[in-house]
């Protein structure tokens, strides 16, 4: 589904991505693992376009994005879920939600269902604003946004980052159900453990290169 070819991006006249190549199978979930300032995050944003300053091939299905806008690829059916999660924190977990069906060709409605059923807890708190989350509720709401445009594949971006053990419970469930369910990931994480529980193969990134394929 996803395959990127001697991609090259850069912050400026620094250069961060150096040639990357991997792909992603339809319906694979495939880590890429690798250290703080590995280039992970910056090619996340590559991919989805909120960096523009890039070059070589980022092929969904056989089509080249990479003179694509964010929009664009949003609607090619990519969703990222970003680090940190941004969540917008005056808005009620419903707007926020609907935020992410900007690019939604489908029913809204379905999509609020759909997110609800994966993640009840923000079902409960719909009408709460998205400040008033705690973490662990603010990553399940990043990753709902994400879901709300019915993508094809999903980028979480280290989506166990500073959560407590039991909401890292609830959101790798949620995560396997997604796999189950035959969506695609690539998924940036740095906890081998973690990582390796969804793995069908795996990369690691070290000064934006990938340097390793597991199997």
């Amino acid at each position: 589904m996803l395959r990127l070819a001697e991609l090259k991006a850069s912050y400026g006249a620094a250069p961060v991505l150096q040639g990357v190549g991997l792909s992603v199978e339809k319906g694979e979930t495939v880590p890429l693992l690798g250290p703080n300032r590995a280039g992970k995050s910056t090619l996340m944003a590559a991919i989805t376009g909120t960096l523009q300053s890039r070059s070589g091939a980022i092929e969904l299905d056989g089509r080249n994005l990479i003179k694509y806008r964010s929009h664009a690829i949003v609607k090619q059916g990519i969703s990222l879920v970003p680090e940190g999660r941004l969540v917008f924190p005056p808005f009620n977990v419903e707007d926020n939600l609907r935020l992410g069906a900007i690019r939604l060709a489908g029913s809204l409605n379905e999509r609020y269902d759909y997110v609800y059923g994966l993640f009840p807890r923000l079902a409960e708190r719909r009408r709460q604003a998205a400040g008033t989350l705690s973490g662990g509720e603010q990553q399940m709401l990043a990753i709902g946004r994400a879901l709300m445009s019915a993508p094809r594949l999903l980028l979480p971006d280290e989506p166990f980052l500073g959560l407590a053990p039991l909401v890292v419970e609830d959101i790798r469930a949620a995560l396997g159900k997604l796999r189950s369910a035959g969506l695609t990931m690539l998924m940036v994480e740095q906890k081998l453990d973690i990582a390796l529980a969804f793995a069908q193969r795996a990369y690691v990134m070290i000064k934006g290169r990938i340097v390793l394929e597991e199997s």
